[in-house]
Order: structure tokens, then sequence, then C-alpha cells
């Protein structure tokens, strides 16, 4: 280990158990708790972040002014990051209410006032890898203390989550709800759902007619250093072989550095999400987008051609054998699920009826109404 990288991991350990602490007491002692404070915050995101956006938009309309703090540390320097911290620790002393996404450092560096509530909205819903305290990628080695430190709320997307993440989390019992996840309310939205269809068909002409297959891969490993098998195994290349058939590829944002041609100017303007709507088949590995897709209880198939390793590494709480789907290790056993399984080949019933129950399971709490639970959760909060 190099002495610059030791220097490096001393100086953000300063700065989360002693600066940040020092900088939030201080502000305690000048600032009062002003309800009507609201801040959203990100370290992930160079924007409002779409786990929070409805969150965001909500608030607005019920005549509030949040307070955004939403950056991508990995565009910041040193110094940038640190200002942008401290800022964040002075309105953080005086807060209503934090809202988060994701994991967010400063918000778990001190004893908060118990007046300030912060609510954890997270960014993925159903249960697949593991994550958290129950696997080595999730938090640094070098990290003291508890990351989820200071949670009042926690949403999650059905009833089966709670007592996952709850240890996942490392959290006490009460704070992890299954109010549904904010970022899928639109989801149900029909005039939203047709705008991303007009939308795709004039960034997609050549789709018209074919059949969608949507592949959205997470990664391996951790951030800094992301894998995805899957991505270089051909697949563009064997579905040629499927002319009713078109395929769209969108990687996890963090293979954009690997991967620069699946994120060219029609993913900027039709996100992963937008996609969801106009998909017939969804291919996918280990990544919770599965789940905000379940929703429309449409057909799809997990291409995991690491399936051993990741099990071994990384760990999942399910058996994704159980799922309604064909698991697949080559593109050759994808083409041909998509060739010869009865599945996607018949109007089955019986499959229809396992597509809903897998969404009630996993997502039964994200109903197009999670948005307003979770403000009067959150309202509740400071009323108990």
């Amino acid at each position: 280990m190099s002495i610059g990288f030791r220097l490096k991991q001393y100086i953000k350990s300063y700065i989360q158990n002693k600066y940040l602490p020092s900088v939030y007491k201080k502000a305690v002692r000048k600032n009062k708790v002003d309800k009507d404070l609201i801040i959203m915050a990100d370290m992930h995101s160079n924007g409002i972040p779409y786990s929070m956006k409805a969150v965001y938009k909500e608030l607005v309309n019920r005549g509030k002014q949040p307070v955004v703090y939403c950056r991508d540390i990995k565009d910041m320097s040193m110094l940038e990051s640190l200002k942008f911290m401290t800022n964040f620790m002075k309105d953080y002393s005086a807060a209503g209410y934090v809202y988060i996404c994701s994991y967010f450092l400063p918000v778990s560096s001190c004893e908060k006032r118990p007046e300030t509530k912060v609510i954890q909205l997270w960014h993925s819903g159903g249960l697949m890898k593991k994550m958290g305290y129950d696997t080595k990628d999730d938090i640094p080695k070098d990290y003291k203390g508890n990351v989820t430190a200071n949670y009042d709320l926690v949403t999650v997307s059905a009833p089966v989550c709670v007592p996952v993440w709850q240890q996942a989390l490392g959290l006490p019992e009460g704070i992890t709800k299954s109010l549904g996840l904010a970022r899928t309310d639109i989801l149900f939205n029909k005039k939203w759902q047709q705008k991303c269809k007009d939308t795709f068909y004039e960034l997609y002409p050549d789709a018209k007619g074919k059949k969608i297959v949507l592949y959205a891969p997470t990664f391996s490993g951790n951030a800094a250093y992301p894998k995805c098998p899957g991505l270089d195994m051909g697949l563009e290349e064997k579905f040629k072989e499927l002319i009713d058939y078109y395929l769209i590829i969108r990687p996890h944002p963090h293979m954009k550095r690997q991967y620069p041609q699946y994120f060219d100017e029609r993913a900027k303007k039709l996100p992963t999400e937008r996609l969801l709507p106009v998909v017939d088949i969804m291919l996918t590995d280990y990544s919770s987008t599965l789940f905000d897709y379940s929703i429309y209880q449409k057909p799809f198939i997990l291409f995991c051609p690491d399936l051993d390793e990741y099990r071994e590494e990384r760990g999942l709480y399910v058996d994704i054998d159980s799922f309604p789907a064909p698991v697949c290790r080559t593109a050759d056993e994808v083409i041909e699920a998509i060739k010869e399984d009865d599945r996607f080949t018949s109007k089955s019933g019986e499959y229809k009826k396992e597509l809903q129950e897998f969404y009630q399971k996993y997502m039964g709490s994200c109903d197009g109404k999670a948005v307003a639970r979770i403000l009067e959760a959150a309202e509740n909060l400071t009323n108990d």
C-alpha cells in the first residue's frame, strides 16, 4: 500500500470523523431547527437523482423549497468536496428533513439533533444482490463508524424486503417500512408511458414493427473497478439471427468509461427508466432495474455468465432459479431461450400469473401512490 494512498485515507477519515462533526456542533450552537428547511442530498449525481425527483416535485407542489446538495464526488476536487460537505453540515444542523437515496456519509458522521429527520428513499427495489453490511463490496474497509447512522425512515418496495434491509443496513426495528419506492410512481402514469413510446420510435425508427429487447446489466466488483462479462460475449452479433427483434444495450452508468458506445445522445434523451414501457423482453443479470420493469409484468431473461463467481464474491439474497425466467450463461443460450422457451413463444395464462405474483412479492408496495405515503410517514416522524 503506497504512502500516498495511506495519506489520502487518513485525510478522508479525519474529515469524516473529526472535521464534519466539529462543523456540525458549531452550527448547532448558532441555529435552531426549522421544520421547513428540507434538504435533498446525494454524492453520486450532478443534479437531483431519479430516485428523489418525484419527492422533490411533490414538495415543490406543496409550496416547499427544498435545498439541493447533489454533486457527483468523482467530479469534485478534494477542496470542492470539502466545501460541499461543510456547507451541507451547516444546513444539516438546522434542517427539519433530509432526503437521501444512497449512502451519504456526511449524514452519518455525527450524532444529529433528534428533531431532524433523515429519510432514506434508496435507489433500488426487490431482492437480488447482497448489499450494505452483508457484502464486502459496499462499505469501505477503512470506514470508521456506522454508514447508516441517523436514519429515521427507510422505504422499501415490498414487505418481504423489510427484514433484509433492516439487517443489511444495521437498522433497529420500525425504521424500515414497505411504503413503496418514490421513483416508481411515474411508471404507472399512462400519459408518461405513451410519451416514452413516442420518443422511443422517434429516436429508433428502425425498431418499428419489431419486439424490443433491453439488455440492462449491472456491474460486478466495486464501483472503482467495475466488470460486466456479458458485454463481451458477442450478444449484438448473435441477435442478428433474430430478425423480428431489436436489441438495445444500456449498461450501468459505472461502465461508461469502458463502453462509451452505449452512452450516446439517444441514451441521454431516453434513460433506462423511460425504456421500460416500450420493452417486450428485458435481459439483465443482477440489476434492480428488473424489479422496476416487473411492474409491467412482462417477460424477462437472466443473463449471468459469472453466476457462480458472483454468488461466491458478492452473494445473493434469493435463488434466481426460482424466478419466472430462464437463467442463461452464454449469448447462444439467450438466443435459444427467445426462440424456443414456451414463455416467449406462446401467450400462456399460467406464465402471466407467475409474472404477476413476482411483481406482488418483490414490488407489491409500488402502486403509483408511494410518494404520498412517504411524505405522510415523514410528517408523522415529527408528530410522534
